[in-house]
């Protein structure tokens, strides 16, 4: 998980961040569809703001970042949490990474480090409200499953930067120290993301949707040890690629989407992890 690397590099973020703020830099455009609009910077990682597909303008607006950059600290392994209060807070950014304004959430709606790397937020305002403040426009969360050699963009909020380059394929189970991940992203070299960048989404470069959420990469060429997660295949083998990125599917949320909008895991078909 790429928290240990961010820490390190703090300092430069600091400096980068209130450069950025205080409108002394400019961040650099990729001359991709994908920016950072609708990002969010959180204070040792990446978020973004995010939909539902059937999302009504008059909901509470959401953030989305990793379960290992929930506030309380990692989440052991089988542990999910719902509905809890939080106070957690980002900076809500524009395409090119200029700061309009803090978002403020009230709620986890859910979060989890098994079988998915996810935290879901709940903020203190609605849709409609960050549309008509800062212009604001949630990614939404693609309903379907991602394929391979599709062309991605991974704005991260923390860096105000975006990696682009393509889905390389899925990772049955992905193991990084007592954590398993199912069903996991591997990008190709291209996208070869850094502490900090946990909790960015990926973006479909096709259609802007979010399909993904970035939130590990194999760092010194162990296997299976924290900040160095190993491929496990069906039959038990282990594979480590050193210098690989990865990511979790999101499209788990749609399928636990209530008629109210809301997360009901009692739903059948609902992918997301149960506690």
């Amino acid at each position: 998980m790429r928290l240990r690397r961010a820490l390190a590099l703090g300092i430069a973020a600091l400096s980068a961040t209130a450069a950025v703020l205080t409108g002394t830099t400019t961040p650099a455009l990729a001359d991709d569809a994908v920016t950072l609009a609708n990002t969010i910077a959180l204070s040792n990682c990446s978020a973004s703001l995010v939909r539902f597909p059937t999302s009504v303008s008059t909901d509470s607006a959401m953030m989305l970042t990793n379960g290992h950059c929930y506030e309380g600290g990692f989440i052991t392994a089988g542990r999910v949490i719902q509905n809890v209060s939080s106070t957690r807070s980002g900076t809500l950014l524009n395409s090119s990474g200029g700061a309009l304004g803090t978002v403020r959430a009230n709620r986890v709606l859910y979060a989890t480090m098994t079988g998915t790397d996810v935290a879901l937020y709940r903020l203190n305002t609605t849709f409609a409200s960050l549309s008509s403040t800062y212009g604001a426009t949630p990614l939404t969360i693609s309903a379907s499953r991602p394929t391979a050699g599709t062309a991605i963009g991974i704005p991260s909020g923390y860096w105000r930067e975006v990696w682009n380059c393509s889905i390389d394929g899925f990772v049955p189970t992905l193991r990084e120290s007592q954590w398993n991940w199912t069903d996991s992203i591997r990008y190709d070299a291209a996208c070869d993301t850094i502490g900090g960048t946990s909790g960015s989404p990926i973006v479909s470069q096709a259609n802007n949707q979010l399909i993904g959420i970035n939130n590990t990469g194999n760092e010194d060429g162990a296997s299976c040890t924290l900040n160095n997660p190993c491929e496990v295949a069906a039959n038990g083998a282990v594979t480590v690629r050193p210098g690989r990125s990865y990511g979790q599917q999101t499209y788990w949320f749609t399928t636990c989407v209530s008629s109210t909008r809301t997360i009901n895991l009692s739903l059948t078909g609902c992918l997301l992890p149960k506690p």
